[in-house]
């Protein structure tokens, strides 16, 4: 097999990208029965393939002719480069973009029997049918221009790269605030019931108040038909208008419930004075963060959320073991 220069290895490497993206786009399309523009970028390449490409030549390029070494040396090339990129994707994004837990012989679900098969048959037809026709056509560039084309190539890969991290970090930080919300709300919610405990009536309407689903459901019934005639991204507006209000109005019902327990700290039974500065204070405390997160909700941009869902709508099937309910709120909301 001929040794590249490395500007042909660049230009093999974003070749085997733009092929990926083409294979995964249709294949996922077809299962979706809807175009889904598939990979963590947004132009068409997807870096997993030209990187096992790449990987996959490299490791075989001393045993070409033997097919059982190319399947093999291939086979382990790839399966070590998905394993490492996926678990590193997922420590630094907290989403998985692949799973394969549900699969046979699985590694922690980002490699499995089945897949790394599939490598080292794919690495036979790369190094055997594939790649010779695209090793003629690479020659025949003219060397005075692979340097300045795989220059321009990275260039642009490489702002596109910027973008999408940036975009999968916004998807992170989104999961980690709707989990500790959600968390929060919650610890609210039960704090002011101990606190209501007293005033079934209030604790009624308080909890009937604080039901974010019902909530949601009883804004979204008011917008169903205007939502209709909106486009995608005006939809995601309507439904962040719509959870942002819920969220508000549940929390103006914990800070409205707790303000009547402060009001009427006096009247629980077998209170001394240490207990209820105790209590007061702890009031105090729980209504300034009901403050502050109000402040958070109010302030809040919608564009973390566009670059997070166009990052969905390439990844449907993408998990996240730690905030699986932020994750499907999330999709729920490019749904909606």
């Amino acid at each position: 097999m001929h040794v590249y220069t490395t500007g042909q290895w660049v230009l093999l490497f974003f070749f085997y990208c733009f092929c990926g993206w083409v294979w995964e786009s249709c294949y996922v399309s077809l299962c979706q029965r809807q175009w889904v523009n598939r990979g963590f970028l947004h132009g068409p390449l997807l870096p997993i393939y030209g990187s096992g490409a790449i990987i996959i030549l490299l490791a075989t390029i001393p045993v070409a002719g033997d097919l059982r070494l190319v399947w093999l040396f291939g086979m382990l090339a790839a399966t070590a480069l998905e394993y490492v990129t996926g678990d590193v994707m997922e420590r630094i994004f907290k989403v998985r973009y692949w799973d394969y837990s549900s699969q046979k012989f699985n590694l922690n679900g980002h490699i499995c029997l089945t897949s790394s098969v599939a490598w080292g048959f794919f690495s036979i037809l790369l190094v055997r049918f594939v790649h010779p026709p695209i090793a003629r056509l690479l020659a025949r560039v003219p060397a005075l221009c692979v340097d300045p084309l795989a220059f321009l190539l990275t260039a642009a890969f490489t702002v596109d790269a910027v973008r999408s991290v940036q975009a999968a970090l916004d998807l992170r930080d989104l999961l980690v605030r709707a989990a500790e919300e959600n968390e929060d709300l919650r610890r609210l919610a039960k704090r002011a019931e101990i606190y209501a405990a007293f005033a079934r009536d209030d604790l009624r309407r308080f909890r009937e108040k604080t039901e974010l689903e019902t909530l949601e459901l009883r804004q979204k019934v008011g917008e169903e038909l205007a939502e209709r005639r909106q486009a995608r991204a005006e939809r995601v507006e309507a439904s962040l208008r719509r959870r942002t209000a819920a969220r508000l109005e549940a929390l103006s019902a914990l800070s409205s419930a707790l303000k009547t327990c402060r009001n009427h700290l006096e009247e629980l039974p077998g209170s001394t004075p240490e207990s209820l500065a105790e209590r007061r204070a702890d009031l105090e405390e729980v209504l300034r963060r009901i403050r502050v997160r109000e402040a958070a909700l109010q302030n809040r941009s919608s564009a973390p959320y566009h670059r997070s869902l166009r990052l969905l709508r390439a990844h449907p099937s993408a998990t996240a073991k730690e905030f699986a309910e932020a994750l499907e709120s999330l999709k729920k909301l490019g749904k909606d």
